[in-house]
């Protein structure tokens, strides 16, 4: 339990009075019933078995932050990372500011933030390790990092950047209320060294004393649709129409006198000039989520049209069940899977801790997934071992794994679809996710049995009208998809608006190129259709299609990634600025670790490292840096 100090200031003691009965979400203040079998039980903190002696021990608790008393000290930030050993890179509290008019008339308002332990918290249900959980204790939303496995997915869901994902240690932590001062009915850390009594905490809806507000919304601070976030606000002091973001997004927000809030719209900061971007495009973090989830739509697809044409006796598509065909496009899908499964596993902080992805299947649209793509491989593997066989009951098992691969590839999909909708960003927020997810499946997937029927030309010529017809229906239905979200995001005036901002003069020419190699092929795609193409126009003409298509894809699946904007808190000129931190990855300056800036270091990272080693030093060498790759 925490030590109490005999000089323990009154300020840092906890002091809730007037509390209510409801949020003004409508829940209940009071966590659990009296007599109820959640009371009276330690949280083993440090493992004390002890249970703290607070009187409001199973009342929701939350932050309140005074916005007109905020000075911008950082001290909360550092008691916080004092007390929780946080590395200087991450900061589970961190101070932020928007700006608003000129000098004379300038006003800059601070935000302090860090996890508001949301009533409906999309952490928890997000996380497919199930790493988080909301305890009764205080409604205090703890995460325990040895669970998590560093896929990151929380730090994409919560709209106020609290989970921290280390990209070093490779997973999440973040702040854990200080239950530990709770306990012994002590503010949290960050509250008793706020130097301008801007910070205070206690039972949420409880205004503290001296002060007259308890908002639920400030400038710069995200909807509270979401999640809503047990943190309140007094901001009374006039600030300008419009205040901007002093880091890279190009956000700032205007007041909306009719709702008397703040809503983010474009600050067209980086001008309206077109570039490139292609080695931040095509190298982002994101990378193995590109290769995973392209070349897992297109085995689907591919294994769909292989498997359905045979149950359903399509003529046009009886080649496919010609070994000539068969035999190179199951050894494609298996090869092509394997690589994306690869490189999204090697893509999380613990490769070797992956199994811990199926935890969450009741909550998690990530847990689902990778139960449903699991299922897609085990049984495309199954297939393709058996299918060759004229044994019965051989035979027998190739179609049961052929049926578990088509129902774990519709669910895999289903699920791929579904967690990437999420409120906190809006770019992705839209059914056009959906559009480009099957369009992908559809093209690339009948790309894939085309290239495989090169190997049985000309017998597979019958069939190739009907799968350049599929690419181009694929083709179609991804670009319907992004003219009409490219219309939506400019009208929403949000983070999805910036993001397209983003997506027109940032990457403008990588965007321009990708809408040309897309036209291109879907005009490719329908003219080899309707024309019969065979012998080698045919050869030529795929030929063609293969390479602009993969382009494309790869171009556009990468815009995907690094376009999204988060409705994420507002950061400084330096710390949590993107800008600042690419730019001192780039330079060396994350080589300082008073910059508060670290490298990536991921277990691909690490692999190339161990390669290194391998070329330059003697095997015990090798053996050492093994066993230190292990012990990370």
């Amino acid at each position: 339990m925490f030590e109490v100090r005999n000089d323990e200031p009154k300020y840092a003691f906890l002091n809730s009075k007037n509390i209510p009965d409801k949020s003004r979400y409508g829940q209940s203040i009071e966590l659990t019933e009296s007599g109820s079998e959640l009371r009276n039980q330690s949280l083993n903190i440090n493992n004390d078995a002890g249970v703290g002696y607070n009187p409001n021990r199973y009342k929701q608790h939350g932050f309140y932050f005074n916005a007109d008393n905020c000075i911008g000290c950082h001290a909360c930030e550092s008691a916080c990372s004092e007390k929780n050993e946080v590395p200087i890179h991450l900061a589970y509290r961190s101070v932020g500011f928007v700006e608003g008019g000129t000098y004379p008339d300038y006003h800059r308002m601070n935000i302090s933030m860090a996890c508001n332990h949301c009533e409906d918290p999309v952490c928890l249900k997000g996380c497919p390790t199930r790493a988080y959980t909301k305890f009764a204790e205080y409604g205090a939303v703890l995460q325990d990092p040895d669970i998590c496995f560093g896929c990151g997915y929380c730090t994409w869901v919560c709209p106020y950047n609290a989970p921290q994902l280390d990209p070093v240690k490779g997973e999440v932590s973040k702040c854990n209320m200080c239950v530990d001062r709770l306990e012994v009915n002590l503010k949290p850390a960050c509250v008793a060294a706020c130097l301008g009594n801007a910070l205070d905490f206690g039972v949420i809806e409880t205004i503290p004393e001296g002060r007259v507000q308890a908002k639920a919304e400030i400038p710069g601070f995200p909807t509270t649709d979401i999640t809503h976030p047990n943190i309140r606000f007094q901001q009374t002091r006039t600030t300008h129409r419009e205040m901007t973001r002093t880091d890279a997004m190009p956000l700032k927000y205007h007041r909306d006198d009719r709702e008397g809030k703040f809503r983010p719209v474009v600050d067209e900061k980086l001008g309206r000039e077109k570039h490139w971007n292609l080695k931040k495009l095509l190298t982002s973090h994101e990378s193995a989520h590109v290769i995973f989830t392209l070349s897992t739509q297109a085995t689907v697809g591919a294994f769909l049209m292989l498997i359905l044409s045979g149950w359903f006796g399509i003529e046009a598509l009886a080649i496919l069940q010609s070994p000539a065909v068969k035999l190179p496009l199951t050894v494609m899908m298996v090869l092509i899977s394997t690589i994306g499964l690869f490189k999204l596993n090697m893509h999380l902080g613990k490769p070797h801790r992956f199994y811990r992805g199926f935890n969450n299947l009741r909550l998690s649209p990530v847990s689902r997934e990778i139960a449903g793509v699991s299922l897609f491989y085990s049984g495309l593997l199954g297939y393709a071992a058996l299918t060759w066989f004229d044994n019965g009951l051989l035979q027998f098992l190739a179609q049961v794994s052929a049926f578990a691969a088509v129902l774990g590839g519709a669910v895999g999909l289903f699920y791929m679809y579904k967690l990437y909708r999420i409120p906190a960003r809006p770019f992705w927020n839209h059914w056009q996710t959906g559009s480009a997810f099957g369009g992908s499946m559809l093209s690339l997937g009948a790309l894939m049995i085309a290239v495989a029927g090169l190997f049985a030309l000309p017998s597979s010529a019958p069939a190739l009208p009907v799968l350049f017809a599929v690419i181009a229906a694929g083709l179609a239905l991804e670009g319907a998809g992004l003219i009409i979200h490219a219309r939506d995001m400019q009208a929403l005036g949000n983070e999805g608006a910036a993001s397209h901002y983003r997506q027109v003069t940032q990457y403008g020419f990588s965007y321009l190129f990708r809408n040309a190699l897309l036209g291109f092929s879907l005009l490719l795609a329908i003219s080899l259709a309707t024309a019969g193409a065979s012998g080698f126009s045919a050869i030529a003409g795929l030929m063609l299609l293969t390479v602009t298509m993969l382009t494309s894809s790869a171009f556009g699946r990468s815009l995907f990634f690094v376009l999204v904007i988060p409705t994420t808190m507002p950061g400084a000129f330096f710390w949590k600025n993107s800008g600042f931190v690419e730019h001192a990855r780039a330079t060396g300056l994350a080589d300082k670790p008073q910059h508060g800036v670290a490298y990536e270091r991921h277990h691909a990272f690490k692999v190339k490292e161990l390669m290194q080693t391998i070329r330059e030093h003697s095997l015990q060498d090798m053996i050492a840096h093994v066993k230190w790759i292990v012990g990370k």
